[in-house]
């Protein structure tokens, strides 16, 4: 059974007067249908504005489907009675970590989650040190927040979210606000919660270089889903991309200007090890 799955997801935002009048509607999810199953990475990618976070917000029951319907392990979002089941299955990691930090201590802010649900005490520390140890957080248990960088806090955040053992860690462009050092440590942590933990995590980004170890890639636009792939099969499409006002990675840019140039390099590479390996073999 797939543990996120989808159906013609619809949804539109709609815009008011002061007096409360409709004003327009805008579809910021248009049709879209999801099939993930347990342990996959996938990433969603997309510019400013194509649905991409709107359609993260319905895999977690803070939005509902204005038509279609979202099923998250089983469950139907629209059932009030199950939200509370689904936000412990399908955890969510935002932006900015300041807006879901909020205790003074570090594994005391991790175990906020944890102590909510009930969790019993020696279970909630028990959790607390396996998710911190898990992000390589460990050594800052008794650490204020606020004296962490910003890579440290989202991985703060993301502890947090493992200590209530979700089956899914959705994470809406969680380095958008982070320095490259930053980014780095994020993506690292997301993908040892896959490679290690076996946890289904779901990456939202504009980030090209972050979704090259993704099983699949879905491409947004206007609210479609417009491409689906692995890694190599949706950078193999540069010029796609482009019309997509999207970037590839600079090492698949690099490949890719090559071959114009007339060198025999295959399509999609991804890292610089490829690339180098694919220069030699041209000569």
């Amino acid at each position: 059974m797939s543990l996120i799955k989808s159906e013609k997801l619809t949804f539109e935002y709609i815009r008011r007067d002061e007096e409360g009048n409709v004003e327009g509607i805008t579809r910021a999810v248009d049709e879209v249908d999801l099939d993930i199953q347990q342990g996959q990475f996938i990433a969603i990618l997309g510019h400013n504005g194509s649905g991409k976070s709107t359609l993260a917000k319905h895999i977690n029951a803070i939005l509902y489907p204005t038509e279609g319907s979202v099923w998250v392990d089983g469950m139907n979002t629209r059932e009030e009675k199950k939200v509370w089941d689904i936000r412990q299955t399908a955890g969510m990691v935002f932006q900015n970590p300041d807006n879901q930090i909020i205790g003074q201590v570090v594994e005391e802010d991790v175990g906020f989650g944890p102590e909510n649900l009930g969790v019993p005490t020696n279970e909630i520390w028990s959790r607390v040190e396996e998710s911190l140890k898990t992000v390589g957080m460990w050594e800052y248990r008794k650490h204020s927040p606020n004296k962490l960088s910003g890579g440290q806090k989202q991985r703060v955040s993301i502890a947090g979210v493992i200590a209530m053992h979700p089956k899914c860690i959705v994470l809406d462009e969680p380095t958008a606000m982070l320095d490259p050092s930053g980014r780095y440590e994020v993506i690292r942590a997301a993908r040892a919660l896959n490679d290690v933990e076996k946890m289904t995590v779901i990456l939202i980004t504009h980030y090209m270089e972050e979704v090259i170890f993704a099983d699949r890639v879905l491409v947004m636009d206007s609210g479609k889903v417009v491409m689906q792939g692995t890694p190599r099969e949706v950078f193999s499409q540069v010029e796609k991309l482009k019309e997509l006002r999207l970037d590839v990675p600079q090492v698949t840019l690099l490949a890719y200007e090559l071959k114009k140039k007339g060198l025999n390099i295959p399509d999609g590479i991804l890292t610089t090890k490829e690339l180098v390996n694919a220069i030699n073999n041209c000569r």
